[in-house]
């Protein structure tokens, strides 16, 4: 029997503990399951952002990531398991999500982002959760974000420590805002270098999750305008706010209209 909203059964079952929250309901899940949100790498971040996105139902959810599973990745990467090493992580995502929940689309794109495709990749999603480990690529996929008009949701791990930053094209600090350009290669800690405990990545790709769902309900973004910096040591989650850079090459009011290469 298909209930209002064009639910069945089944789905109403699935999606009940969140659609009793007054900010869901049988509106705002059928505004999940129309949305596109694209995920930004398929590890420590985008793991955890990807399980819970799927299982609230968003319509089509995109994986972007290049590499393969490697064991060194289990500890953390909680999308993958063993029988998945050396499968492209897209592939190993894909099986995962669609076992936990059949009613997502889930479409895998085996590639890098960078200046010259991100626009492309990403012109077809709602929202953008980025959470690669490489600023590089994070700043490709924010000037992309912010030419395309797109919400983008931005997290970076390392150690005990993590920052998202919610980026709302037009109204809030872009990523180029906080962090203008590339720093010298090997002066930013990647987690091979510095290390990272797992939850700490669970934490921040649960946050992303968080205010991905938030914006494609319509709600807006709990953190918009703030960095958000949590520390796992000391079980800690402040905020710092941020304000758009008028010179920033991004988003400022004399950028250019093209993608910036860091």
């Amino acid at each position: 029997m298909i209930q209002p909203f064009g639910f069945s059964e089944a789905a109403l079952r699935r999606y009940s503990r969140q659609m009793i929250l007054r900010e869901v309901g049988g509106a705002g899940q059928a505004r999940l399951a129309a949305a596109r949100v694209a995920v930004v790498g398929a590890g420590g971040l985008g793991s955890p952002a990807a399980l819970y996105l799927a299982a609230a139902g968003v319509g089509v959810l995109g994986v972007i990531d290049a590499d393969r599973v490697e064991l060194s990745n289990l500890q953390r990467q909680i999308l993958h398991g063993t029988k998945s090493l050396d499968v492209l992580k897209v592939a190993s995502a894909q099986a995962r999500l669609e076992d936990l929940n059949p009613d997502v689309k889930v479409v895998a794109h085996a590639v890098r982002l960078e200046a010259a495709n991100a626009r492309e990749v990403l012109a077809g999603y709602d929202v953008v959760v980025e959470g690669s480990d490489s600023l590089a690529t994070k700043l490709a996929v924010n000037d992309a974000c912010v030419l395309l008009g797109r919400p983008l949701v931005a997290a970076g791990i390392a150690g005990w420590e993590g920052q998202l930053l919610v980026v709302e094209p037009g109204r809030s600090a872009c990523y180029r805002c906080v962090y203008r350009r590339e720093p010298p290669e090997g002066s930013v800690p990647t987690c091979a270098g510095a290390g990272i405990l797992g939850p700490v990545a669970g934490v921040l790709g649960a946050l992303q999750a968080l205010e991905a769902l938030r914006l494609c309900l319509g709600l807006g973004a709990a953190a918009g305008g703030r960095l958000l910096l949590f520390d796992g040591a000391a079980a800690e989650l402040r905020s710092v706010e941020v304000r758009r850079a008028p010179a920033c090459p991004a988003c400022g009011v004399s950028s250019s209209k093209e993608p910036t290469e860091s």
